[in-house]
């Protein structure tokens, strides 16, 4: 694999060094306590100093949080970026194997590890300047000296994709003066140079630490522009694909239960690609269609586009699934609208986020344009008009429909805490940091969550216990499996409706949701998935009995799960 990526050329102490890392780490690493997925299985995203007391590590507080209300809801946390930090509320890491104090400690993350699986971030494509890597490159270390890239002045750099509005090159003082150095996402992010096997060599073993230190799901974060060759777009490179398929490739030798799981925020073709063949590569893709179309059906009351998209979706074996989820700590990324919806849709879509409060982050193209690239705006936001006067039960049907889709659909859920506490934005945030996606990560006071939850009449109590209601119902039905089939079922434009079923094609569920403001009355006569259900079907949310004879009537808002 190595020679894959570094040509026949590569060294024999190369070679020697990556057998070292591994057989290191062969025979000590935890045993798995499960292996494989199921329709058990969701993720919550969170951060570390999420929920906080004032008075212990807030991962000790997040634990405590988690194992009272998660325990039967959720079975993996995904905890961002808890390393200590310089920027980018984590994702410009100082030291990839430390936990920042102000978090706590590795017996904290391992605390957490005792009641849920657990998703690490390797956030390795970038490292910040505060990290002694570059802080010994800028002194001339020999050592690290060439882990960051500086192009040379006629390097062809015009190709290169750009996902922010940024410079592309950042100057710095060296021992031998001034240097411009590859941040491909802002000047306190400088990229690795992978050119360089011993960077390789460092993360492999950094990757390893992780799953010694409990981690069952490794986030590849940005990892479409890992490899640098001037001339090229620098992204979705081979090299960058032969480097996913090195990790991979150990993993399975050493560690089989712990999956990959790219973020690559790209269009729908690219993003799949990071399954490779279906064997060699991530387990599990970020699916970013999701996100913007489910918006765009609430946004317009149809769900023609959502259903037509997701009809294409293929999986290119029973290897992998899909890491689907509306939201995240990022924003709603528009990439991947581009082939799928016209400009003068993405452009409504933009039009209605900015108009309930929300903003738009730009990206450069390759003339020097710019265009949205991301949607900043908390998910219950951007389908609720927090301006408008909808009654509260309206705003948390909508919302909690949305997630009925995201739940229905083939693969793993993942829910950011936000969503699951039916949070709202958080402009004062903005104001704060100057950074448009701060109004989506605003952290809580223990006790101010805590009161909220317990109000049976609070949006957040109201959110929280029918999704957990979801979640519990999604868990007791194969149908739902990960690894299951999904057939669209069009009934109505209104309705977006889907056809579960178990792998082995015994338990199925016809999933209805409602995306528009009307009524949907529904002929069962004329769907023919109704024909593949029990003789007695009943919706399994509501555990009421549906008569196949008689009109489906479906509320605004409205979801039946008929199993």
């Amino acid at each position: 694999m190595l020679m894959q990526i570094y040509g026949e050329g590569i060294s024999a102490d190369v070679l020697r060094q990556a057998t070292r890392i591994i057989d290191d780490y062969r025979g000590r690493l935890p045993a798995p306590r499960n292996m494989g997925l199921t329709q058990r299985d969701a993720i919550l995203i969170v951060y570390p100093d999420q929920v906080q007391d004032g008075e212990r590590s807030s991962l000790q507080v997040l634990g405590e949080f988690c194992e009272k209300h998660f325990f039967d809801s959720i079975s993996v946390i995904h905890i961002l970026p808890f390393y200590p930090w310089s920027s980018d509320d984590g994702f410009s890491v100082i030291d990839f194997r430390a936990v920042s104090p102000e978090y706590g400690s590795w017996d904290d993350v391992q605390g957490l590890g005792r009641h849920f699986r657990l998703m690490f971030d390797a956030v390795i494509n970038h490292a910040s300047i505060q990290s002694t890597w570059f802080q010994g490159m800028l002194r001339g270390d020999p050592r690290t000296r060439n882990y960051f890239i500086s192009p040379t002045d006629d390097a062809d750099l015009t190709k290169v994709v750009r996902p922010r509005a940024l410079p592309l090159l950042t100057t710095f003082q060296t021992d031998s003066g001034e240097k411009k150095v590859w941040t491909t996402f802002s000047a306190d992010q400088v990229d690795l140079n992978y050119e360089n096997p011993s960077v390789l060599l460092e993360i492999l073993d950094i990757l390893l630490f992780y799953v010694s230190q409990g981690a069952d799901f490794i986030r590849l974060d940005a990892i479409a522009y890992l490899w640098k060759k001037p001339g090229t777009s620098c992204i979705h490179l081979p090299q960058t694909h032969a480097v996913i398929q090195l990790f991979r490739a150990v993993l399975d030798e050493i560690a089989p239960h712990v999956m990959l799981i790219t973020e690559t925020n790209v269009p729908h073709a690219d993003n799949i690609s990071y399954f490779g063949d279906g064997t060699n590569e991530a387990q599990m893709v970020y699916n970013f269609s999701l996100p913007p179309l489910v918006l765009h059906a609430f946004q317009t009351g149809s769900a023609e586009t959502l259903s037509r998209w997701a009809g294409m979706l293929q999986l290119p074996s029973e290897q992998v699934t899909f890491f689907n989820f509306l939201a995240s700590h990022d924003g709603i990324g528009l990439n991947p609208l581009r082939d799928i919806l016209s400009a003068a849709e993405i452009e409504e879509v933009v039009n209605r986020v900015l108009a309930h409060g929300g903003l738009v982050s730009f990206k450069s193209e390759s003339d020097g344009t710019k265009r949205p690239y991301e949607l900043n705006i908390n998910y219950f936001d951007a389908l609720n008009d927090p301006k408008a006067d909808d009654p509260l039960n309206a705003q948390v049907d909508r919302f909690i429909t949305a997630h009925a889709i995201l739940l229905s659909m083939v693969g793993v859920p993942g829910i950011y805490f936000h969503s699951f506490a039916g949070l709202c934005g958080w402009p004062e945030g903005v104001l704060q940091t100057g950074h448009n996606r701060t109004i989506n990560r605003r952290k809580l006071d223990k006790n101010e969550i805590e009161t909220l939850l317990s109000n049976p009449a609070s949006r957040e109590a109201q959110v929280f216990n029918r999704l957990r209601h979801l979640l519990k119902v999604r868990g007791l039905h194969d149908a739902f499996h990960p690894h299951g089939n999904q057939e669209i079922v069009n009934s109505s434009s209104g309705v977006f409706g889907l056809l579960r079923s178990s792998p082995d094609g015994k338990d199925r569920v016809l999933c209805l949701h409602n995306v528009s403001d009307r009524v949907q009355i529904l002929d069962p006569k004329n769907i023919s998935a109704f024909e593949k259900l029990s003789a007695q079907p009943a919706d399994i949310i509501s555990e009421r009995e549906i008569q196949p004879d008689q009109p489906l009537v479906i509320q605004p808002f409205q979801t039946l799960w008929i199993g």
